[in-house]
């Protein structure tokens, strides 16, 4: 491998410490090398909190060194202030003479200044090292600010002959964890799989689900099973059928409605947006989360739900579980043309992840 690869690569397995607890910034990762000497590293935790180029520079520490250094970063140091100064001018003030960056920021605030600033400054500068890999660790980042919207990530779970539900009749009370007083949702796949969308849940900055799915399930939606941020809820109610006493009302999380009129019931923590259900549902959502600077979203049902964005080609990427059981009748699974995927076995359940190049 070769030298600036094998620090950019670094720099990257660094950046992914930060995912789901940088946005809205993007994922950035940093080290400086010194005679092919790692002397320095750090990585972006926090929106607010200093920049990876900052945590790896305060790592360094016979500061002497940073003269005759080299700093690798894997996204563009950032040439403005916002909430904390530019990453550029620390580059400068310590006279660090070499920088190489993994890609260009997106972001109409940087998009090339950082890097014109740096070479006025004297200091030599390389650009697009393992770019590709670069441009995937901050997805949801460049999704937002290139195509104007968040990085949108299907998930349902489905049985081996493709249903998402089973028949009422067919529920088992005691397997499905239901009585009379309690609605919880059937599971299709094993603890091992529900871990692991729990993670996902801290990935990602928000989550969407439809009416029938909070009537059916009053879900939580947050991340009771790994350590993270809970996600923003997004639900759709058209009609304001949701019952008050819901779980998605409990003030928590923010949670935003997507509704055809505004309750008269004010509640804490909780933002109607109002749509035209005449009109592409799927667009208008979308674009009411990019007002409200949300980079990310899983959609995680139900079938009308997931089929929406299919059907409006508004998805970047689906997660499919396929758990050990079948069902024979029950709410068929949303029909994606999967395109090119990947297979992983988790235990004895089967996950799909499919990309969306269109």
């Amino acid at each position: 491998m070769k030298t600036h690869e094998k620090y950019i690569k670094r720099c990257i397995q660094l950046a992914k410490n930060g995912l789901g607890t940088t946005y809205p910034n993007p994922l950035v990762g940093s080290v400086i090398v010194y005679e092919d000497q790692i002397i320095g590293e750090g990585w972006h935790k926090k929106a607010g909190e200093p920049h990876a180029e900052v945590n790896a520079v305060n790592s360094v520490k016979d500061k002497s060194l940073l003269k005759k250094a080299t700093i690798y970063v894997s996204l563009e140091p950032c040439s403005h202030f916002g909430k904390t100064p530019p990453c550029c001018d620390l580059i400068i003030k310590n006279k660090i003479p070499n920088v190489v960056i993994g890609t260009v920021d997106p972001n109409v605030k940087v998009a090339g200044n950082g890097i014109k600033k740096l070479i006025e400054a004297g200091i030599h500068v390389t650009v697009g090292i393992l770019e590709a890999e670069c441009h995937e660790l901050n997805k949801r980042f460049f999704t937002f600010h290139e195509k104007k919207r968040p990085y949108i990530i299907l998930k349902w779970a489905e049985s081996q002959d493709g249903f998402i539900a089973p028949d009422e009749t067919l529920r088992n009370p005691e397997a499905s964890g239901q009585n009379d007083n309690e609605k919880k949702p059937f599971w299709i796949t094993n603890s091992y799989s529900r871990q692991l969308v729990h993670k996902w849940r801290t990935d990602e900055q928000a989550i969407l689900v439809g009416t029938q799915t909070v009537i059916d399930d009053n879900p939580k939606l947050n991340a009771r099973d790994w350590s993270g941020k809970n996600p923003i809820r997004l639900i759709i109610d058209q009609n304001n059928r949701i019952p008050e006493d819901s779980h998605i009302f409990d003030k928590q999380v923010k949670t935003i409605l997507f509704s055809k009129s505004k309750t008269t019931i004010e509640k804490e923590n909780t933002i109607f947006e109002v749509i035209d259900f005449e009109q592409n549902i799927a667009k208008q959502i979308i674009k009411a989360l990019y007002q409200h600077q949300i980079q990310s979203v899983i959609i995680e049902g139900g079938r009308q739900t997931v089929q929406t964005f299919i059907d409006a080609n508004l998805w970047d990427e689906a997660r499919i579980f396929v758990g050990n059981v079948q069902f024979t009748a029950g709410t068929k699974a949303p029909i994606l043309d999967k395109k090119p995927f990947e297979k992983y076995s988790i235990s004895n359940d089967e996950l799909i992840i499919s990309r969306n190049h269109d």
